[in-house]
């Protein structure tokens, strides 16, 4: 690189305060303990917030990514650090992972005001989604999120800046996440762009869980099923939408 006159992107910049909390609010334990792995797409999603200076003011972005593939399923933008920035990231994370099941995810964060607002956990409650809080001032409590932060700033703000207003800083951003989910390989995904990478689970899954399928539906199958509870299984273990008997 250096003999065709190339450089790495550099992390590092000025910073401002996105985190604000409050000591005296209740908040939930912290279940991830700085371990930042999923087995699975929605088992383990991790938000955080950041800004980008503008010509017209401070803008702040929320995002919200899946850590198994590190899928970014939910972001907005405004020119406040009101909780419904927060609330609609959420949201959009929600309806993308509509028809899959949500029960089992643990929605990670830091300790700031607009995770712990009432407003966030009810959402949190009604989608089944079970909230984890890391310590405040400690990014390593959210290093995941805090990473993909910096990649955004390196990739795209750093490197296409000066912004002129929040629309200038949206519709970009709307594009770096197409790029990001679609097209950017992550050497933690063997390569491969997160979008891949979930439908590589997928599809391993349903190959599984249609060899189960066969077994149980088989007439040989002594144990078999009736065709009704096998249609039962056939939607619980394929993805949304693919069951076909």
């Amino acid at each position: 690189m250096r003999a065709e006159g190339l450089s790495g992107a550099r992390r590092g910049r000025q910073f401002k305060i996105t985190t604000i909390s409050d000591e005296n609010q209740h908040r939930p334990s912290d279940l991830v303990d700085r371990q930042f792995m999923a087995s699975a797409p929605n088992r383990l999603w991790v938000a955080d917030l950041t800004y980008v200076k503008t010509h017209s003011g401070w803008v702040y972005v929320a995002f919200i990514i899946d850590v198994f593939s590190r899928f970014i399923v939910g972001w907005q933008i405004s020119t406040s650090l009101r909780s419904d920035l927060a609330i609609d990231a959420l949201e959009m994370a929600i309806y993308s992972r509509n028809g899959n099941d949500l029960s089992n995810l643990v929605h990670h964060s830091d300790r700031g005001v607009q995770y712990l607002s009432i407003r966030y956990s009810e959402r949190l409650s009604e989608a089944e989604i079970v909230a984890s809080v890391g310590s405040n001032c400690d990014s390593n409590d959210n290093a995941l999120a805090e990473s993909f932060n910096g990649l955004y700033k390196t990739e795209l703000i750093h490197r296409k800046e000066p912004w002129r207003n929040v629309e200038h800083v949206e519709w970009a951003t709307l594009n770096y996440v197409d790029w990001f989910n679609n097209r950017r390989i992550h050497e933690s995904l063997d390569y491969v762009p997160p979008v891949e990478f979930e439908d590589h689970y997928y599809d391993a899954n349903e190959s599984e869980s249609l060899s189960v399928l066969e077994m149980i539906y088989s007439p040989t199958n002594p144990a078999r099923f009736s065709a009704s509870r096998a249609k039962i299984w056939c939607i619980t273990l394929s993805r949304p939408g693919t069951c076909t008997l």
